[in-house]
């Protein structure tokens, strides 16, 4: 074990960098000595970068061995290379891209991994048994918490194998431009969240009545499988039945009572480990994210892949400066074509609102030492592991292969986990280094730490230390290994830190439709 409070300590990512980050907690003082003879010019927190070689005005500066930046002005070695010392490239263009040109390395099958989970009538598995309310409109929102709350005190203590009543809120279904091009993706997104496996085929809906977004249109007939239960229930605030708010409730809990009848008949069963279905993340990233737990994370994603199960890397933004890295690696010309498509769609996207990718990084990312997204970009991309991208999927669109998938998301932590929620993943891993309590109600959120001090600090918020890598305690493999087993118990039934708190973030769908 390395004692970093004491011996000054930096991480160079690649041989041809000339920048490294500081591991040390609290930093380094100017004048401090690295075992190498290295000499701080100045102080530098910890996780930001030092040069290691002198920079003239212009020099290119490589981490990942990749140009995250040009230096602003001359920097001898030893000194902080800052946001403020450096100069964002331009984004990479979306033509004369490499297709398919990476051959994925040879992974042997891993054979034998199992957890406990719900098989559901059409082949999906689902983690946890939970009954969700959908609603059409953000006015019944009130209402259905309220009856929730109810469905929690009065009646679920009745059906002991429902983990769960969740309430599937959000801002959406009316004074909106719903024919607009753009309003399907919230549409559909919603539709195929109501149909994440973590449900088990119940389709319930709240429906106010007037709103534009009306449960025929949110459930077209047939769309939801006769065998997981046909035409969703629906209870409709403003049908004339209701008299008084008590109404409205009575008649949600009675409806809700014959859905966890239902719910409440399921079992675990051992179920391969190929039935799992993660979706990847990282929120309040720093220097250290692309460095440990995004590293472990794909370790992990290639034991998944080898298993047979189903992984999604999303964050537009957050892999748009490494999309010649993502097109490589795709497993043929369609896939690297739609990934490119994606990136044209999100540019154009952004153009329209006045901004570009460098909106995306934040004022914890900086403190945290990623000086812009180039650099923020290629810590993140690395959660996909090795293997080849075999599908793509647009905003809200639901899965329907396995192996390594590009999930076409914004970068935002709430939209991002609502629109993987809705391509059907069972488990999510979100990697953090600033610090997040980001949960999700309707599926397990397992929080990976990239530091050891936010792992001390939030000892009872994250769930995986990745911060024993930069330490010298655990390598990448161990982490990967340990992430790869806590996925298997937690699918089976053992809670995270987010749901032993019942910490939830809201649903946000991505609505790039007007507002009317």
């Amino acid at each position: 074990m390395t004692d970093t409070t004491k011996t000054p300590l930096y991480i160079r990512m690649h041989s041809n960098d000339n920048v490294a980050i500081v591991v040390n907690d609290g930093g380094l003082a100017a004048g401090t000595v690295f075992p190498d003879g290295l000499t701080l010019v100045d102080a530098v927190p910890q996780g930001h970068k030092v040069a290691l070689a002198d920079l003239a005005e212009g020099d290119p500066v490589l981490r990942y061995n990749v140009t995250i930046g040009f230096a602003a002005r001359a920097l001898s070695r030893g000194s902080w290379v800052s946001e403020a010392t450096l100069r964002m490239p331009g984004a990479r263009e979306l033509d004369g891209l490499p297709i398919a040109t990476r051959k994925a390395p040879v992974m042997e099958p891993l054979e034998g991994y199992t957890f406990e989970g719900y098989r559901n009538a059409d082949g999906s598995v689902g983690t946890r048994n939970i009954l969700a309310i959908t609603t059409t409109v953000q006015c019944v929102s009130g209402v259905v918490e309220h009856a929730v709350k109810r469905i929690k005190d009065e009646l679920l203590k009745k059906y002991p194998n429902v983990d769960d009543v969740v309430g599937l809120e959000h801002t959406y279904g009316c004074g909106v431009a719903i024919e607009a091009p753009g309003a399907e993706i919230p549409i559909r997104t919603l539709h195929n969240i109501s149909r994440n496996p973590n449900f088990g085929g119940q389709a319930m809906v709240v429906s106010l009545g007037c709103e534009k977004l009306q449960p025929a249109r949110l459930f077209p007939k047939g769309s939801i499988p006769i065998a997981s239960g046909g035409d969703p229930s629906t209870v409709c605030l403003q049908d004339e039945a209701h008299v008084g708010f008590n109404s409205m409730i009575d008649s949600i809990m009675r409806t809700a009572e014959v859905h966890l009848a239902k719910l409440d008949a399921r079992r675990r069963e051992t179920c391969p480990a190929s039935e799992l279905v993660v979706g990847v993340q990282c929120g309040g990233s720093d220097a250290f994210s692309g460095v440990t737990a995004n590293p472990a994370v794909g370790f992990a994603t290639d034991l998944l892949v080898r298993a047979g199960a189903t992984v999604m890397f999303s964050e537009v933004t957050e892999v748009r400066d490494g999309i010649d890295q993502l097109t490589a690696r795709a497993a043929n010309a369609e896939v690297a074509d739609a990934m490119i498509r994606e990136m044209a769609w999100y540019d154009a996207y952004l153009k329209r609102g006045g901004v570009d990718r460098s909106a995306n990084t934040t004022p914890g990312n900086k403190k945290g030492g990623l000086s812009n997204i180039v650099e923020k970009a290629m810590g993140s991309i690395v959660k996909s592991g090795t293997a080849a991208i075999t599908g793509v999927l647009s905003p809200g669109e639901k899965l329907k292969q396995k192996g390594l998938i590009y999930a076409a998301t914004p970068a935002s932590d709430f939209i991002c986990g609502t629109l993987q929620l809705a391509a059907g993943m069972n488990l999510h891993v979100f990697t953090t280094g600033r610090g997040t309590p980001y949960g999700l109600a309707e599926v397990p959120v397992i929080k990976v730490a990239t530091r050891n001090d936010l792992a001390r600090r939030w000892h009872d918020l994250m769930d995986v230390n990745a911060g024993r890598i930069a330490s010298g305690e655990a390598s990448i493999e161990d982490v990967g290994w340990e992430l790869f087993q806590l996925l298997l118990a937690v699918a089976s039934g053992r809670k995270t830190w987010a749901e032993h708190w019942k910490l939830h973030n809201a649903l946000t769908l991505f609505n790039p439709a007007p507002v009317t």
